[in-house]
């Protein structure tokens, strides 16, 4: 196990990102294999998971990005606040703005209830959409995490960057199992289900090598980039994954899932990282 940390360590930052988002991707592939074995999902349980889902990412924005964001930005004699606040919105803006142009469908969403640019593509390619644009920003930040590790920036530890990566990926798993289910329950074959519940976890390796990259070439974006990543992933939270985990008229589940998915991560990334 040390010999492999060792060799871990010695890596470029980008390919220590990339093997990270790449892990992510697997586990998102590995949650789509649900399809195999269930049909269908109780609502209740996808709830749960949702929530789970949402409590991490509201977790690792804070502790994982936004902490280290604003610690950077003093330590560098800048006003701590400036560069995340603008990073911050930034990412939600850019979230905004590819929700408002990328064809997409909401879980629950019906006939008729399609987002972005109009268009005639089937559920099954807007569902996948879907949760692909919640993986951008998790891919992203797992890139920047690392890309900050390569930059020297004393908060950031190897420790730290793959306790972000072990958490998205945790959370990746019921956002797979939540893609390929449902289009099975919806008549599709079992492989080509899974197929498409994968496919949506593909973005984070390319996401995570952009990000590492980013902050390596131009180190004095790592503050906005951390924060950048924050912003998009609540953005997620607040817009996707939390009103779809609370569509149903019990909530409590829901709401579980979210205080344990929190709790779960900023153990995690207090105790490890």
């Amino acid at each position: 196990m040390s010999g492999m940390v060792a060799w871990f360590q010695g890596l470029h930052p980008v390919l220590q990102a990339l093997l990270a988002t790449c892990f992510t991707w697997g586990v998102t592939a590995l949650g789509a294999t649900a399809v195999f074995v269930f049909k269908t999902i109780n609502r209740k349980v996808l709830d749960g998971m949702l929530g789970f889902a949402a409590g991490v990412m509201i977790a690792a924005s804070y502790w994982s990005l936004l902490a280290p964001s604003i610690e950077m930005s003093e330590a560098d004699g800048g006003s701590p606040w400036v560069a995340p606040l603008i990073g911050f919105l930034a990412g939600g803006a850019f979230l905004w703005g590819v929700d408002k142009l990328l064809p997409h469908l909401h879980m629950w969403g019906l006939a008729g209830e399609e987002e972005g640019i109009k268009t005639s593509w089937q559920r099954s390619v807007l569902l996948v959409l879907a949760i692909t644009l919640h993986n951008i920003p998790e891919g992203l930040a797992v890139g920047v995490a690392f890309g900050a590790l390569g930059a020297g920036l004393p908060s950031a530890t190897l420790a730290g960057a793959v306790v972000l990566a072990l958490g998205i990926g945790i959370q990746n798993f019921p956002e797979g199992a939540a893609v390929s289910v449902p289009l099975r329950r919806e008549g599709m074959s079992c492989r080509k289900s899974f197929w498409l519940g994968q496919l949506s976890g593909m973005v984070e390796p390319v996401a995570g090598v952009i990000g590492a990259a980013l902050v390596l070439w131009m180190r004095p974006v790592l503050p906005y980039a951390l924060a950048f990543a924050a912003g998009a992933m609540i953005y997620v939270v607040v817009e996707e994954l939390i009103p779809e985990s609370q569509a149903d008229k019990e909530t409590d589940i829901a709401t579980i899932g979210t205080m344990v998915g929190f709790a779960v991560m900023m153990t995690l990334d207090v105790a490890l990282g």
